[in-house]
């Protein structure tokens, strides 16, 4: 009888955490307006009120 080679082990991968669709962050207004992203919203993905200098809601307008 012919030896069988014992099978490979299966090993199993770990899935890799990727950030949700609905979450960015832009370092700056001029990373926002390079994304297609400008202006940002309150409450929208990417919004946060250090980019929002005049605090109306609206960050990184295009005046």
């Amino acid at each position: 009888m012919p030896e069988q080679d014992d099978p490979e082990p299966v090993v199993e991968e770990e899935p890799v955490e990727q950030e949700p669709a609905d979450e960015a962050y832009y370092k700056n207004c001029t990373e926002a307006r390079a994304a297609g992203a400008a202006p940002l919203r309150k409450g929208e993905p990417g919004y946060r009120s250090a980019l929002d200098r005049d605090d109306d809601g609206e960050a990184c307008e295009t005046d």
